[in-house]
């Protein structure tokens, strides 16, 4: 039996009338960040922003899932108010949020890989830091109910999990297609966690109607 909160967000999931028109310049902003970025030929920050993205998109694939699987409830639900719930924990405002932050991470990296803060690689310790600082801000989005967590190994008392699966990778992997030598290397990366991403929505969604 779905919890309340699934409930909730199954009632407003991929409706359209919830449509509100800020998502169109929120959209614009998007675009204009990626285009900045290509208009100064930096490919790194592109690639490392999509790569982001993509990862996150990975998540709230198999988010769906499990609430596919179990009828109960996904691992995270956003049932609240939005413009457009694209998945059950995925809504438009959370999407353009991720992409936008796989390039604004990019900004706080050394250009010297090799430079280390406190003793630690700066891309590891950036990794890190961020992602505690994204585990921090979940907590403040269960507190306000915008985020529902409804598993007792995936909540306040246990926040492990969401650090090590919900954040880590999505900068592990930024910055790793960040400092790849070449852009075909970016584009290859890239465009494989894009790619199965597009193939699981069409087989999990468009298909099985799963998610």
């Amino acid at each position: 039996m779905p919890t309340k909160s699934a409930l909730q967000a199954l009632s407003i999931l991929r409706n359209p009338s919830q449509f509100h028109w800020y998502v169109v310049p929120f959209l614009l902003v998007v675009l204009y960040i990626y285009f900045v970025e290509v208009g100064k030929n930096d490919w790194s920050r592109f690639f490392a922003g999509l790569a982001l993205w993509g990862m996150d998109w990975f998540n709230e694939i198999w988010n769906g899932l499990v609430f596919h699987f179990t009828n109960y409830a996904p691992v995270w639900g956003t049932p609240g108010k939005t413009a457009f719930l694209i998945l059950i924990g995925l809504n438009i405002e959370i999407c353009f949020m991720f992409a936008i932050m796989g390039v604004a991470v990019t900004y706080a990296l050394p250009a010297d890989r090799k430079k280390k803060i406190l003793g630690i690689p700066n891309r590891v310790f950036y990794a890190v830091a961020f992602s505690i600082t994204s585990v921090i801000v979940e907590y403040l989005l269960h507190a306000a109910g915008a985020l529902t967590w409804d598993y007792p190994w995936w909540n306040v008392k246990a926040p492990w999990l969401i650090f090590l699966i919900g954040y880590l990778p999505f900068f592990v992997v930024s910055f790793w297609v960040y400092d790849m030598e070449s852009i075909k290397k970016k584009v290859f990366v890239t465009g494989t966690i894009l790619g199965f991403d597009l193939a699981c929505l069409i087989v999990f969604g468009a298909v099985l109607k799963w998610i």
